[in-house]
């Protein structure tokens, strides 16, 4: 599956606009996930992602590959439920994956057009707001979709790293700062 994502800074005013497109409230989720670099390339070069995510309905193991655009951050997918994340992860690291970063944040999503809009709260680097579709062969469609659902929200500059990579490029601010 492709997931054709797109991501932007929140406004003040960003959920009285996704209120005002019509979509429809699904539920409050707070997100833990937990990132794995592999033993045998660095993802940050092949700008790959392992993760697990731990939520209130369970946990998953994803799988993110490259991004296929300039524009937004579409990949390729993969997601498996899993039982038990401490087991998975320790059977990651028995692998040899080295756990590289924890993002936490909370999640409100919203159901539009067969799309879901995500008001993200993320600890440290403040809200955003995504809008994802899923597809496979038509993916550069849902592309356009989900654009032109960001172009509704009003919000123009689209932010192609991930959470991870933004809290990373923070934290190298401030180490710089200290020097």
């Amino acid at each position: 599956m492709i997931e054709v994502e797109v991501k932007a800074r929140a406004y003040k005013d960003s959920k009285e606009k996704i209120d005002a497109l019509g979509a429809t409230f699904l539920l409050v989720e707070n997100h833990r996930d937990l990132y794995f670099n592999s033993p045998s390339r660095d993802f940050k070069q092949s700008d790959e992602a392992l993760r697990i995510r731990i939520k209130e309905d369970g946990a998953r193991l994803t799988y993110k590959g490259p991004k296929l655009d300039q524009q937004t951050k579409s990949r390729r997918e993969l997601t498996v439920k899993i039982d038990d994340p401490t087991q998975m992860g320790e059977i990651l690291s028995f692998l040899g994956f080295v756990l590289s970063a924890e993002v936490r944040k909370r999640r409100t999503k919203y159901s539009y057009q067969g799309m879901v809009i995500a008001l993200d709260e993320v600890e440290g680097l403040g809200t955003f707001l995504e809008v994802e579709a899923q597809g496979e062969e038509d993916w550069e469609n849902e592309k356009e979709r989900v654009l032109s659902v960001l172009k509704k929200l009003e919000l123009k500059d689209t932010i192609r790293r991930s959470y991870l990579e933004l809290l990373e490029e923070k934290r190298a601010e401030q180490d710089r700062q200290k020097i």
